[in-house]
């Protein structure tokens, strides 16, 4: 059998950092074999400067906004990046796919082995049905009233089924949901028949990444009035619940579905406390994903960090899409918060990249970690957090 060995300054395990005395030794395809000792690994070792880790697990991103890189500009806050996103999508179908071609490139090359990926379309079907990426492709419905609940979830059943049927014959594995675009954006109505529609599956909500969401259910009034009036509607079409956003949707949900909450930059302790609890009580579960990059492309905002961690949440990294961020790496995101956030020790940044994105979606049977018998993909995160690229 033809071996590799992998020697690094330190190897992350999927767990915890090993020093430089360790070895990673796969067959030729990536299978994990061992880790041995520097001395057990005899000849013939590949030695390399930085960290070693498996494959790197982007839990959000927006790979068909791909050809909105570099023309939204930074900062301009939610309100106005939601705008431009709805009315700057006018691109040729041949622009699209290729800026799609392009960004699946760079995060296989940089070592991206899975996405949990939002679409409104198919237009990544082709892409995907030819990557080496694992995909979990989050369809993402826009449903703002009741009376068309059934006909946009007929919709997006049909953009579910293209994807489905591109990706059919591929043996990565990849999966396809029907998932809720925002608290902003789907009506009680919609909100329940994609309940019905996901038993068991894994969804995912964009959650609190502005003020004027909570302020939308306690006085349905606020900023989001703006982005509904692109779409002809001059109030709020949904209910006033007088409580938060995640407590007036989150209730909706009760069918064995795994969530990812998306962002989270303006969820106060409260509601994190109050959702964990309600998640406990009715058979879902809830995993939180931070987009440092996107958070300040958008906002100059950081999430929550701290406050997320003292709740013992399960904890993943995105990108987001390249509307909203400079470049589509997650070990960009790593490097962020280890240094918006430098307390914070580099091996549990390192886990939300790997491990624990790999059991959210429920790929960690084979990816993740560096454990025996599984091909989790190797890479290597040099020059401070700079660069990465995939090994194998």
């Amino acid at each position: 059998m033809e071996l590799r060995k992998f020697r690094a300054s330190q190897l992350f395990n999927g767990y915890q950092l090993l020093n430089e005395n360790n070895v990673l030794v796969t067959d030729a395809h990536g299978k994990v074999l061992d880790i041995v000792s520097t001395e057990e690994a005899g000849d013939n070792i590949e030695s390399v400067n930085g960290i070693l880790t498996p494959g790197l697990i982007n839990c959000h991103c927006h790979l068909e906004l791909s050809h909105l890189k570099d023309v939204i500009p930074p900062q301009t806050g939610l309100i106005e990046f939601l705008c431009s996103v709805v009315t700057k999508r006018g691109f040729s179908p041949e622009v699209i796919q290729q800026r799609i071609i392009e960004a699946e490139k760079e995060m296989y090359e940089n070592g991206i082995v899975a996405v949990g990926d939002i679409g409104n379309t198919a237009d990544t079907a082709a892409v995907k049905s030819k990557s080496r990426i694992r995909w979990q492709n989050f369809v993402e419905v826009l449903g703002f009233t009741d009376a068309r609940a059934e006909e946009n979830i007929a919709h997006y059943k049909n953009v579910l089924s293209k994807l489905e049927s591109a990706l059919q014959s591929s043996a990565i594995g990849h999966r396809s949901s029907l998932v809720p675009h925002a608290p902003y954006s789907i009506s009680p109505k919609t909100f329940e028949l994609i309940n019905a529609n996901t038993k068991n599956q894994i969804i995912s909500l964009h959650n609190q990444e502005h003020p004027a969401e909570d302020e939308l259910y306690k006085t349905g009034g606020g900023d989001y009035l703006k982005l509904f009036k692109i779409f002809g509607i001059e109030q709020s079409p949904f209910p006033i619940t007088g409580k938060s956003s995640i407590r007036s949707v989150l209730p909706h949900f009760n069918n064995g579905q795994t969530i990812f909450l998306i962002h989270n930059t303006y969820m106060p302790e409260e509601d994190v406390q109050w959702a964990n609890e309600y998640a406990a009580n009715n058979n879902i579960k809830l995993v939180y994903c931070f987009c440092i990059n996107a958070n300040l492309y958008i906002e100059n905002k950081v999430p929550p960090v701290e406050m997320l961690m003292k709740n013992n949440v399960q904890l993943t990294l995105g990108t987001d899409s390249y509307s909203s961020n400079w470049q589509l790496s997650i070990t960009k995101e790593i490097q962020s918060m280890h240094q918006h956030f430098p307390a914070l020790p580099l091996e549990t940044i390192l886990q939300w990249a790997t491990i624990n994105g790999a059991k959210a979606l429920q790929w960690d049977d084979e990816l993740g970690s560096f454990e025996k018998g599984k091909k989790p993909g190797v890479v290597l995160l040099s020059n401070y957090l700079n660069d990465s690229k995939r090994l194998i």
